[in-house]
């Protein structure tokens, strides 16, 4: 999968997005193309048919598909979120970790299963806990035949249409250890239609209930307890994803500004063009800043200079995409306002960058805490984990 075929296929998302924001409907055009671009296997080893790409391969294409629908690209982060991360539990970090082999075998079985097409979601948020793993509610436990677990998740983008979802969830027994799941689609999951928002209105993030007994296969790691460890290691997936999203919905604003301008024939004025110039900018440095991030992910994951950069790269995507696309709605005038306007649903989408964990204040607090020597994960006013 390259860059080109990811500007091909956001061409054609970009056609349809306009019906599915107005629709509030999942958009299985854009997922059947993507199936057949083999795009769900991306991030899974060739070893296991897939493409092997890394983290900057990942940043590089989720920016093209956000160009054409920010909605579907965000639906496809997290599909990517939970294969990258499977992928990077290598054999060698597997051993490390004390991971057994089962785990290990599970771990190739999804990802092939990627590769050939099955796609998956993720349900971690909770109302009044959204993203801290520590502040979960939805519980499980030990059973007979594996792991009977039960809550409610919301923000599942995606939800209703994957093959799978990683829910995350902490111990009855000890409430100090969480752990993830991969929780196949069927009984036991069921979808509660009450995404109705004022962006990413495609992604279709409905509430999942959650009254299953899974096998003891479906414990990613093989070994309890292990959620807060990888996020706290190796935050990428759960920080700076979104990030390269953010900044192609960013740059997709800028477009359509630009088109409009230059259809009604505004470029003359030196206030339009110079709003255009600044967001480019703008667009532009933080496109590096993830790029940046993403490099060192690959070369040095997990060290602390890296995590600086996964956090910096999340802060700066959502406050540009806010910014540029407020922006570009004001160079553009208030004929861009009308609702089916592309600038009108893109200005939308962006504003939920800054909002989707971490938060900008608290990727801010974050950085503030580890620049003044302190420990960023566990100090500050802001919750973490």
């Amino acid at each position: 999968m390259t860059v080109a075929e990811a500007r091909r296929l956001a061409e054609r998302f970009a056609v349809r997005a306009a019906d599915h924001d107005r629709d509030g409907s999942f958009p299985a055009d854009d997922f059947a193309d993507l199936r057949g671009s083999g795009l769900f296997g991306l991030m899974v080893p060739e070893r296991l048919g897939g493409a092997g790409a890394g983290f900057a391969d990942y940043a590089a294409i989720a920016y093209e598909l956000a160009r054409g629908n920010g909605a579907t690209a965000l639906i496809f982060n997290m599909h990517a979120s939970v294969t990258g991360a499977l992928s990077g539990v290598t054999d060698e970090l597997g051993d490390a970790l004390g991971l057994p082999p089962e785990a290990l075998e599970a771990r190739d079985r999804y990802l092939r299963a990627a590769a050939e097409g099955s796609w998956y979601a993720v349900a971690m948020s909770e109302r009044g806990a959204g993203s801290r793993l520590s502040q979960l509610t939805t519980t499980y436990e030990r059973t007979a035949e594996g792991f009977h677990i039960k809550g409610a998740k919301t923000f599942c983008s995606g939800a209703g249409h994957a093959d799978a979802y990683l829910v995350a969830a902490r111990s009855a027994a000890d409430p100090a250890q969480v752990s993830q799941f991969l929780v196949a689609a069927g009984d036991g999951l069921t979808v509660e239609p009450t995404w109705d928002a004022l962006g990413m209105r495609a992604t279709g993030s409905h509430d999942v209930h959650v009254d299953v007994t899974v096998p003891e296969t479906a414990l990613l790691g093989g070994v309890e307890g292990l959620a807060v460890v990888i996020a706290q290691l190796a935050p990428q997936w759960m920080v700076a994803s979104y990030a390269a999203v953010y900044v192609g919905v960013a740059r997709a604003a800028i477009d359509a500004a630009v088109a409009h301008v230059n259809a009604r024939n505004l470029g003359h004025l030196p206030a339009v063009r110079a709003r255009i110039g600044r967001a480019d900018a703008a667009v532009a440095a933080a496109h590096l800043t993830v790029m940046e991030a993403a490099r060192r992910v690959d070369e040095n994951p997990g060290d602390t200079a890296t995590n600086r950069w996964v956090w910096r790269a999340k802060l700066v995507a959502g406050t540009t995409a806010a910014e540029v696309a407020a922006s570009m709605l004001e160079a553009a005038g208030t004929s861009a306002m009308r609702r089916g306007h592309p600038l009108e649903r893109i200005y939308r989408d962006a504003r939920a960058g800054s909002l989707q964990p971490a938060t900008s204040d608290v990727c801010a607090d974050w950085l503030g805490v580890e620049a003044l020597g302190g420990d960023p994960d566990s100090q500050g006013s802001a919750p973490r984990w």
